[in-house]
């Protein structure tokens, strides 16, 4: 059996008392504390218990479920949970919409979930998308993992599926969660930074924190600035069960791709984005709902027994884990179309409570310890945030099949039981009565082991996947990669964590460890960190882990950002948007002045935009449509030379007619042109439109410096 181990921090001075011949640690406030072994003041509960084992939840065995009587784990559960009111404490910053689930065909062979057993069934939904780390008021392009939160409005009650758009989780053991979140959070004693992890707290903890390494390596991608909600994929997480009418279990991973295919923006873009509209992921969902272009997902899965889990050389029940697709493909069983924005963002979005213990007969857990500890906690913070144990009267959060129960009274009760009987069972006939038959029943699952705080050894790997993920990435993914992991650590003012994180990345990549370790000026390498297991060198890229790889080819559910003069050609502008529409795209204009432009034949066009109010970071490709008596004006102005330069730098396809070649000449890129940059004048609007789908040309980065590899550090 493996126990989880923290290298101990060096103890801080302490002033030691002798009370009862028991030497005592005393603090800053006057408070006593017991001494730990190393001379650092021993962990307590809140009760003043010593802590044995503050890194593994009580379980049955090391693969085991979590026990009930794990006091130590639900104090601090239930303290972090309470942490924060009104808002929530993580996913505070969210947005939501209504829509349905349409089920594709039966899948009684697997589960006896009603919501999947008729082809064709459309079930209410409520989605609520959130960033992980920020307050409420924070801006939607941080860097963050964003939560995909899904309500179903089953016929068997509301099943939730609360996941992220990673697959993968920071750590392997509930208990651990209050952690991260403090490390990751403003630091306490300065209340910053805000909705961003560059911080000595969070690398603190990451850096001590060796199973946090493959989720790290996810979240310095691109995958934690999406381009838009709609582009982005969710994942259930963890490894749950289908259980049939025969009680017969198939493990289950649930997947989440969007049909517009994946999207993200590059780094530089999305500091601007938060600085030009903070509320851009909120817009366009808002936006392409309003205007009837739905978003959609299918939902697909991936089903497999007790012998093909047994066949990895990880443990399916280890959160910081995934299956890779091209070894298990995905099923598609269904799609989620989202239709409807909430009538009041407070009522629906703020008030709706997930939980991941909300599932209906059909779906059971596995032993996942992440997933046991959020089947405590859901809970328990809903209480709390919400005010009492009547949350499920909330419209948003109330089942839309019958139900019947005894509960009744307590906060803001608005139902109660009607009649004498209250209570069950009963002699008077009345009220419901549980049925043996139709209700939920776990799968019965042998259960041994000795009850102790344990990890099990199957969980001690932290590396593999951490390189696998990297060397799926393109180059440019890479990249970002390096440049979002300089960026964070360059924030960091203690070296001894620098170092510690670039020990870790020596186990994952030796080019990427030495591109960072450059970047941040380091004259020696550290040591590799040490390792319970080996980094595995045989594993093969996974095409299906690259942004990149799996992009839509396609332009349609993006925005083309056009910038207009007086004078433009209203024929090649009639051309270019006609274009656009049939590529199910959407347009904007941009120009000098809000009231517009005068085209050429005398018709006056209104603007989306200002210039200044509409840089081409909002927008997936820009067009240039200018004349000649505008361009000397508009040279001059420092945001239309922003406008291409950025649009340049982003790796962003261009249009531009004739008379837009002065501005480019401004903004510094008429000699480094590319197969990006295409002249409306030569190519027809809808030979460049068929381009759009590619979204970036990746080679012009080295042209405009985003990055380059840099040599070994010796």
């Amino acid at each position: 059996m493996a126990k989880k181990t923290v290298p101990a921090s060096p103890p801080e001075k302490l002033e030691i008392v002798t009370i009862h011949d028991q030497k005592l640690h005393r603090g800053a406030g006057g408070e006593l504390h017991q001494i730990a072994e190393d001379g650092a003041p021993a962990l307590t509960t809140a009760q003043g218990g010593p802590v044995s084992d503050d890194q593994n939840s009580l379980r049955v065995g090391p693969r085991g479920p979590l026990v009930v009587d794990d006091f130590h784990f639900r104090e601090k559960m239930f303290h972090f949970d309470h942490e924060r009111i009104p808002e929530r404490v993580v996913h505070a910053r969210g947005y939501g919409a209504h829509g349905y689930f349409e089920t594709y065909e039966p899948l009684s062979d697997y589960t006896k979930a009603d919501i999947f057993q008729r082809a064709g069934e459309k079930t209410p939904a409520f989605v609520r998308f959130s960033t992980v780390a920020g307050n409420k008021g924070s801006a939607d392009l941080a860097r963050d993992v964003r939560g995909f939160a899904v309500k179903l409005y089953t016929q068997e009650g509301n099943w939730d599926l609360v996941g992220n758009n990673i697959p993968v989780f920071f750590i392997q053991d509930a208990i651990k969660f209050p952690d991260l979140i403090h490390a990751a959070k403003q630091e306490p004693d300065r209340a910053f930074p805000q909705a961003q992890t560059a911080h000595d707290n969070f690398w603190d903890f990451i850096s001590l924190t060796p199973e946090s390494m493959n989720m790290i390596m996810w979240t310095m991608s691109d995958r934690t600035i999406p381009r838009s909600l709609r582009f982005m994929e969710g994942f259930g997480v963890h490894t749950f069960r289908f259980v049939n009418a025969q009680d017969q279990s198939t493990f289950v991973k649930f997947h989440w791709k969007p049909k517009l295919g994946l999207q993200s923006v590059a780094w530089n873009e999305a500091v601007k984005i938060n600085g030009a509209d903070p509320d851009f992921h909120r817009r366009d969902l808002w936006h392409a709902i309003q205007s009837g272009d739905f978003p959609e997902w299918e939902l697909q899965v991936q089903l497999f027994d007790q012998a093909f889990a047994d066949s990895f050389d990880f443990d399916v029940l280890d959160p910081t884990k995934l299956i890779p697709e091209e070894i298990l493909p995905p099923k598609p069983i269904g799609r989620l179309v989202l239709d409807r924005m909430p009538d009041n963002f407070f009522a629906e979005t703020e008030q709706v409570a997930f939980m991941t213990q909300n599932v209906p007969p059909g779906i059971d857990f596995s032993n996942d310890p992440l997933l046991q500890g959020r089947n405590f906690s859901y809970l328990d913070t809903q209480l709390k945030r919400l005010g009492g144990p009547n949350f499920t009267h909330l419209p948003i959060n109330a089942p839309k099949c019958p139900f019947a129960h005894f509960q009744q009274d307590g906060h803001m009760a608005m139902r109660n039981p009607v009649g004498r009987v209250n209570y069950q069972p009963n002699s008077h006939g009345e009220g419901p009565r549980e049925s043996p038959t139709q209700g939920y029943r776990h799968f019965p699952a042998q259960e041994q082991g000795t009850k102790a705080r344990l990890r099990p050894e199957s969980f001690a790997d932290h590396y593999s996947q951490a390189r696998q993920f990297y060397i799926s990435q393109t180059l440019p993914e890479q990249r970002h990669i390096a440049a979002a992991l300089t960026f964070e650590l360059s924030k960091v003012e203690t070296l001894a964590i620098r170092e510690r994180m670039v020990s870790h990345l020596l186990n994952i990549d030796e080019g990427l460890a030495n591109t960072v370790a450059k970047k941040l000026g380091f004259q020696t390498m550290p040591k590799p960190a040490d390792t319970a297991v080996a980094t595995r060198q045989d594993l093969e890229p996974l095409p299906s882990l690259s942004i990149v790889e799996n992009g839509p080819e396609r332009f349609e559910g993006r925005k083309l950002g056009i910038l207009l003069t007086d004078g433009v050609d209203i024929d090649l502008l009639n051309t270019l948007t006609a274009a656009v529409t049939k590529a199910k795209a959407n347009f904007e204009f941009i120009a000098p002045k809000v009231g517009g432009v005068t085209a050429s034949d005398g018709t006056l066009i209104k603007a989306h935009h200002m210039i200044d109010g509409g840089p081409s970071v909002l927008f997936d490709a820009v067009a240039l449509l200018t004349s000649p008596d505008a361009m000397e004006d508009l040279v001059n102005e420092a945001a239309a030379r922003d406008f291409v330069a950025d649009a340049f730098q982003h790796c962003k396809f261009i249009g531009y007619d004739t008379s837009a070649m002065p501005l480019l000449q401004k903004a510094g890129i008429a000699d480094v042109l590319d197969e990006g940059v295409i002249s409306l004048s030569d190519e027809k609007p809808k030979d460049f439109v068929s381009k759009l789908g590619k979204l970036r040309v990746w080679g012009r980065e080295f042209s405009v410096k985003l990055g380059k590899a840099s040599p070994p550090v010796k």
